[in-house]
């Protein structure tokens, strides 16, 4: 079963169907998602940004908010190292945020489903940049 951390950009677009959703949906099928923890606060921030412009649909948003943070969602949720996202993030040009879920992709030898240019772009260069050896 393929690895894979998925960003806020790409469950927000699921869990809100937003345009572009089932291609997202097919992208991710059968696989192990992950995320980061602030992942969770992410998509509290979408999901009130969306009941502020519509608030009639207030509460189908808090619902699907509800549905996709539900344990039994299929979301395994681990933060990597702090002293590692900083290090990804002064490598790459990052916000911490970002670089979270790209040192998470690292860590666990994952894909990282993205939507965000900024990130994908960073992913394509960390990952074609020679990465320091380690070990003795």
């Amino acid at each position: 079963m393929t690895r894979v951390v998925v960003d806020a950009s790409v469950l927000a677009a699921i869990v809100f169907t937003e345009p572009g959703a089932g291609e997202w949906v097919r992208r991710l099928e059968g696989a192990a998602l992950f995320a980061p923890t602030l992942l969770r606060y992410e998509l509290q921030s979408v999901a009130r940004k969306k009941c502020r412009r519509a608030p009639g649909r207030s509460p189908r948003i808090v619902q699907a908010l509800a549905l996709a943070l539900d344990p039994r969602a299929g979301i395994t949720w681990m933060d990597p190292a702090p002293s590692d996202v900083v290090l990804i993030a002064n490598a790459t040009g990052l916000t911490a945020y970002d670089a979270s879920y790209l040192c998470l992709a690292g860590v666990l030898d994952a894909d990282l489903v993205t939507g965000d240019e900024t990130l994908a772009a960073a992913l394509n260069t960390f990952a074609a940049s020679p990465q320091p050896a380690t070990g003795p």
